[in-house]
């Protein structure tokens, strides 16, 4: 069973998704702090200058002047702002990698095209390349092979 493991963890695939899962972390790791950091300062001053991250919904009975006061105090709260920034981020992420993964895609050769398949001269049903009789309609083919 140990030697199993070891061939499935040296396989190509699983070490390049290890590599993909391990950057995708740094990469979410640097569009949360560009959401928290950059984007959403400024947009709080051109909103009236709000902070997205305190808004939250009390729903104990006392009144508390912030998030982290309620918090503190163990009231159970609705913290929307905060869900509002995580959303801000998974719509960058998503973009960014959308937009990555199209530039990838441009960059890679097309796929060759499909083979067409060998029809019948007389059914016009799909037959085998070395056919030398059709199987649906039990003409002699044989002749169409020699003109390939």
């Amino acid at each position: 069973m140990l030697d199993e493991f070891k061939k499935f963890i040296m396989r190509g695939n699983v070490v390049d998704m290890a590599t993909g899962v391990i950057i995708g972390a740094a990469f979410g790791k640097i569009v949360s702090s560009f959401t928290a950091d950059i984007l959403m300062p400024p947009l709080g001053i051109l909103l009236g200058k709000v902070d997205f991250s305190n808004f939250y919904l009390n729903l104990s009975s006392t009144q508390y002047e912030s998030l982290a006061a309620a918090k503190e105090a163990g009231a159970p709260v609705i913290a929307y702002g905060a869900f509002l920034n995580v959303c801000l981020d998974f719509l960058i992420l998503a973009t960014a990698i959308f937009i990555l993964i199209k530039q990838v895609n441009r960059l890679m050769p097309a796929p060759p095209p499909a083979p067409v398949p060998r029809k019948c001269p007389f059914c016009r049903e799909v037959v085998a390349d070395d056919a030398t009789k059709c199987p649906h309609c039990a003409s002699d083919i044989a002749d169409d092979i020699k003109k390939k």
